[in-house]
């Protein structure tokens, strides 16, 4: 059996278990067997931090967000094979304390979270479910309550929150330039960083909007070392949205069932959550 480490909602007289919310290289011979690469040989290079820093700072002191993120990542067996499963969110975000985030699977199941400023409701679009938990505050608040106290799978969340930029700050133990990449529509600063627990990759748009394109993350202390990735496009930074984004409205039939954040089994399989540790 594979095993995804995915909780999928029940049906409608059982109980959201799960916050159901929370992207083939080829590598040359010669690069693959270079020790020595382009990238700065100090781990603080100071031009690659303030490139980095002043991505998080930027996203920060965005009024509002609307971004598509495709992402996949890697669920470590039993048995030790990866095996990748993937997603395509549309992420909408108005702060102080707006947001709402669309989902889809690649099994195809979808979904939304949407926080109002008093609730977060999180919807099953396959089973037409729904459930809220009352949670007054910012968004800041907000996400930090889905990550921490519901145990919601919101990839890149710290992205999404004022503190960013610090927070990214004190994790970051070392930060490299590899090089300017074309690739996307945009220039971009393809950036290496490390904390503790992760090695992070960034792709960052050059310009006046220095925005994520691309961020891999490898989860090097974790058995089988899985890695997260995504890919962000249509970038919007709005200092309005529709207020009705924000609004939840139950479809017709849907039912609103209870709402319990899921614990961790000892033998669930291993699988990255797009969290910047």
């Amino acid at each position: 059996m594979i095993h995804t480490k995915r909780c999928r909602l029940a049906g409608p007289k059982a109980v959201l278990a799960v916050l159901a919310v929370a992207v083939v290289a080829t590598t040359s011979p010669a690069r693959a067997a270079d020790t020595t690469p382009a990238a700065a040989a100090s781990g603080q290079d100071s031009d690659a931090r303030a490139l980095l820093l002043g991505m998080a700072s930027f996203m920060a002191s965005a009024p509002g967000l609307r971004v598509t993120m495709r992402s996949s990542y890697d669920a470590i067996q039993a048995d030790g094979q990866r095996i990748e499963f993937g997603e395509r969110r549309q992420i909408v975000m108005q702060r102080p304390d707006k947001l709402r985030v669309e989902v889809e699977r690649s099994d195809g199941e979808r979904g939304a979270v949407v926080f109002d400023g008093r609730w977060i409701t999180a919807f099953n679009a396959t089973n037409n479910v729904y459930a809220r938990v009352e949670k007054s505050g910012s968004l800041d608040q907000a996400l930090v309550y889905m990550v921490r106290d519901l145990q919601a799978t919101l990839p890149l969340a710290r992205m999404f929150t004022t503190g960013f930029s610090l927070d990214l700050d004190k994790r970051a133990k070392s930060v490299t330039f590899v090089e300017e990449c074309t690739l996307f529509d945009d220039q971009t600063h393809h950036l290496a960083a490390r904390s503790e627990d992760v090695d992070l990759q960034l792709w960052i748009a050059k310009g006046p909007e220095p925005l994520p394109r691309r961020v891999v993350i490898t989860y090097k202390n974790a058995p089988g070392q899985p890695q997260f990735r995504a890919d962000l496009y249509d970038w919007s930074i709005a200092a309005n949205a529709d207020a009705a984004e924000f609004k939840f409205v139950p479809p017709a039939g849907a039912e609103q069932i209870m709402y319990l954040a899921p614990r961790r089994r000892d033998d669930s399989p291993i699988a990255p959550t797009g969290e910047l540790r």
